[in-house]
């Protein structure tokens, strides 16, 4: 049907609302029912059309830019929080940071390279305090079209010198607040584009992007579109230069998910990897001493003890081997440790790891040590009786 086929083209739509004094609050409350009420005529969508809310007095306040609120509903809740402000009406100023601060990449308006029309509705009662011909000519020249909404007390002719050509289908007027809802459809016919998509005579896989006569084909996020311009292909999300997987990328549905090498564990932030600690217990088989290395681990065995050639185990060394003791001669082993010995007719030394060569003339054996007594004895006799003999 021609309503079904008949959509807001998509813009990056601004409206900037004057809450000065003049504005009374009972006043305040229809403009915002009028917001909502053109929120409900507009195709709402991060891909359709993003709208921005300023208030502005003597001062200007951002109540919230394109990015935030891409459905309808988040956009009529956060309107009815909207507060009046105060006195003023610094109309120029307003425009001149809706250029600043909202007609920018990073507060969600699209790139030019896009096409989307930037769209500001000012909606005023009263006279610019301040210069706004300059400032509405610049935002012109840079592309933005500006309709000029003016209710009872407004100056028509500063309404006219801040809007768009043609100033009959950019500038309106409203005798009071109260029925300022029929501009409603105004602009519902305003921003109407026969919408190709909604006539189901595309061969968009995915998605169909209404371009005024005529359509594009669009993927979902994580998709590209194929040569033939119409169909999807998953991208491969783990290429070089689309994830930020530390270690190891999972390509998943037009997705991915980051995972880590054995030894590391995925980070909170999911993206990032840290070494385990191999050491912990559980995670390894060491006998006696495990030693982490950068996710991995290898085993080693205490003071007198041998890695086995399972690398896991560990046995007692034989602590008497070539090269494992200095004693000079005998090494005399004792489970961990060992003492020094000597061969037979060698003693050892004080240092108790060297020896010395024994004296061997008196060596006899404890049985023999009374028959060396006795002959002693009688050498002694035998020589005291020949020394008596020769002195006579």
């Amino acid at each position: 049907s021609t309503d079904t086929a008949c959509k807001n083209r998509p813009l990056d739509l601004v409206f900037i609302v004057d809450s000065s004094r003049s504005v009374r609050p009972e006043e305040f409350e229809k403009v915002k029912i009028f917001l909502s009420e053109m929120i409900d005529t507009l195709d709402v969508g991060e891909r359709t059309t993003r709208v921005a809310v300023m208030n502005y007095a003597s001062t200007v306040k951002v109540e919230f830019p394109l990015r935030t609120y891409f459905d309808k509903a988040s956009l009529k809740e956060a309107v009815s929080r909207i507060e009046p402000l105060s006195a003023g009406t610094m109309t120029g100023l307003a425009i001149q940071t809706a250029m600043d601060e909202i007609f920018t990449e990073e507060m969600g308006t699209r790139p030019a390279t896009f096409n989307i029309p930037k769209v500001v509705i000012v909606v005023t009662d009263g006279r610019p305090q301040d210069q706004v011909q300059d400032v509405a000519a610049s935002a012109r020249t840079a592309g933005i079209e500006i309709y000029a909404v003016g209710v009872d007390r407004a100056d028509m002719q500063s309404l006219r010198i801040m809007a768009s050509e043609p100033l009959d289908e950019h500038v309106f007027y409203v005798e009071t607040y109260g029925v300022i809802e029929k501009l409603t459809s105004k602009f519902r016919e305003t921003f109407c584009a026969v919408n190709v998509c909604a006539l189901g005579t595309h061969g968009c896989q995915h998605i169909c992007v209404s371009k005024g006569a005529s359509y594009l084909c669009d993927c979902y996020e994580g998709y590209t579109l194929n040569p033939d311009k119409r169909t999807c292909s998953a991208v491969d999300m783990c290429a070089p230069g689309r994830h930020e997987c530390d270690q190891i990328c999972m390509s998943k549905n037009g997705s991915y998910v980051c995972d880590c090498y054995e030894g590391y564990t995925l980070n909170p932030d999911k993206k990032t990897c840290s070494a385990m600690d191999m050491c912990a217990p559980g995670r390894h088989d060491c006998a006696q001493i495990c030693l982490s290395n950068d996710g991995s681990y290898h085993c080693s065995c205490h003071e007198g003890y041998t890695l086995n050639p399972d690398e896991k185990t560990c046995s007692a060394a034989d602590v008497c081997a070539p090269g494992r003791h200095d004693c000079e001669q005998v090494c005399v082993r004792d489970d961990l440790f060992y003492t020094c010995d000597c061969h037979q007719g060698y003693t050892l030394n004080p240092d108790r790891k060297t020896c010395s060569r024994a004296i061997t003339s008196s060596l006899v054996t404890t049985e023999e040590s009374c028959k060396c007594e006795a002959i002693v004895a009688l050498q002694d006799s035998v020589t005291s009786r020949l020394e008596a003999l020769s002195s006579k």
